[in-house]
Parts: C-alpha cells; structure tokens; sequence
C-alpha cells in the first residue's frame, strides 16, 4: 500500500493527505507557522478563533509554562472577521491553494455566531468550520453557550442553517461533570463532528508576588497533562455517537496520535507541542508511517474500527 493512502483521511469536507491538523490559536492564520516549514505538510490547519469584531484579548501576561503544560487566557485576541476575508483568507488561498482550512467561529451571543459563520462559511477558501463554543478565558458567550446542552443544541441548529452547507464541528469543553450529554446536544442540533477537548481552567500562582500568574487569574491548559483525559472523554462519546470527532490535547508524538484514533478520533489537532518545537506537527506527520509500522497498522482507517 502506497504511504498517501496509509495516512489519508477523509472527514465532512475535508480530505486530509495524514490526520495532523495546526490546532487553532496555536498556528495563527498560517502566515507566522509557515515561516518554520511548508504548511502542505500538514493535513490542515484550523485559522484562529474569529468573532465579528477585532478584539486585543485579556491583559498581560496572558501566557505561562506550567506543570506539564501551559496556561493561556488569550481571551479570543483576533483581528475580526473582515480582515480574516480581506487578507488572511486570500492569503492562504495564494499560497496554499490544496491545503484544507478549517475556520473558527466564536461570538458574545446566538446572532454574533450566526453572523459570523455566515460570512466565513460564505467566503471562497473554507472547508470546514470548528465552533468554538469552549473558550474559558471570555466572560460572556464562549463557554457560558458551551456548558448548557438546550442551549448548545439550539446554537447549534441555528448556525448550521447560515453555514451554506460547509460542514460544522462544534468544539466541546472539559470543563463539565460529563461532557457526553453535549456531545449529543450538538449532534442533535445537526453538528457534522466534534472537536474535542478544549483546554482545562487552571491557575498558576507566583510566589514571590503572592499573585496569580496571568492577569486574568486562571487560564486554560494545554499540554501533555491533557492527554488521558482527552482520551478518556472521546472514548466515551465515540460510545454513544458515530460522527467524526478530532481529537485534541497533549498530543506529542505519532503514538499520541495513534492512541487518539484508538480511542475514537478520527484526525487530530496539535496544539501546545509546537510551543517548544516550532516543527512539532510536521514531524509527528512524518513520523507516523515508521510508528504504524511498529505497531502492525496497516492504514489509519483500520484505527477506527478498534473497540474496547
């Protein structure tokens, strides 16, 4: 069997050469991480978060490395859905014109989503579309619409009818008792995939200062520390649902990857690994034939027949 097809994946709207996906808020709009390698060696990429206005996120410091991962609290920094189509879209297009973008769409309420989604689904370049409804760093929307499964569903329903037929994978908080029930809430409100986890609420004291870290107090966390719980939770939702799901947090390595896809994931992201190796991704993507060779695994696809 030919390497292309050991590592193809083939997801609503998206037809990926290997799973390795840039997570989002992590790559930028591919401008910044294409200056570390070509971004075709990707199987996509997911644009940062967008909401219809510019916004320049929490105060500082905003970011820090803590145990087995790092803090954020970003607080959806963006420029604003009008110059992601009037120059980051265009951009990709000119550059990257077979790479598979993923945008992502985050908002203050049900119409700010909907507008947003209806101007980036609508736009030439997009062949998907992740909605955030997970961000912890916020105080309004995000995950307050992410936490509710009525609420969720409906949202849900309602972007999928502006989205003009793009596929929607509708990211999922870990920051709940049981995240299945929204799962299924996102399904039923007509939800292509999942994304699944965002990044946990954590905080990180200085002790010199007596302060917290981040200005913002807590901030979400990524990294290796997500990884069992990242696979515990798709494990189980891939009990009770049967559409895509990518799966992300603490992936680091081709096992990571493969580990995912035996728990559910039928692609992955790769977020804070690149943090501390600007070629994390690429190499993860290149080292996956070797590593399913280890292992006895013929193609990817075989992967998502594993039951356990």
């Amino acid at each position: 069997m030919k390497a292309a097809e050991r590592l193809h994946v083939s997801l609503p709207g998206l037809s990926l050469k290997n799973p390795v996906i840039a997570a989002s808020g992590t790559c930028g709009y591919g401008q910044e991480i294409a200056k570390n390698y070509d971004l075709n060696r990707l199987g996509s990429l997911v644009l940062k978060s967008t909401t219809k206005d510019p916004r320049s996120g929490n105060p500082r410091p905003r970011v820090c490395q803590t145990t087995a991962g790092w803090l954020n609290a970003n607080g959806l920094q963006n420029v604003g859905v009008q110059r992601v189509l009037d120059e980051k879209l265009p951009w990709l297009q000119a550059n990257y014109p077979q790479l598979p973008i993923i945008a992502s769409a985050a908002g203050f309420s049900t119409s700010e989503y909907e507008e947003v989604v209806d101007r980036l689904t609508n736009a030439a370049g997009i062949n998907a579309l992740e909605l955030n409804v997970s961000c912890p760093n916020v105080k309004h929307g995000g995950l307050a619409m992410g936490t509710d499964p009525a609420i969720l569903e409906d949202l849900v329903r309602r972007v999928v009818k502006v989205a003009h037929g793009v596929p929607i994978y509708v990211k999922l908080t870990p920051n709940v008792t049981n995240i299945v029930p929204l799962a299924q809430a996102a399904e039923r409100g007509g939800a292509n995939g999942l994304t699944m986890i965002n990044t946990l609420t954590g905080l990180s004291i200085n002790l010199k200062t007596r302060r917290p870290v981040l200005a913002n107090v807590t901030g979400g966390l990524s990294g290796p520390a997500l990884k069992p719980m990242a696979l515990r939770m798709i494990h189980q939702v891939r009990s009770v649902s049967q559409i895509p799901i990518i799966g992300v947090g603490g992936i680091q390595s081709a096992e990571d990857v493969l580990e995912f896809m035996m728990a559910g994931a039928n692609a992955v992201e790769v977020g804070a690994a690149s943090f501390h190796d600007s070629l994390a991704l690429p190499k993860i993507a290149a080292e996956l034939p070797m590593t399913m060779d280890k292992y006895g695994i013929e193609k990817l696809t075989d992967l998502w027949e594993v039951k356990f």
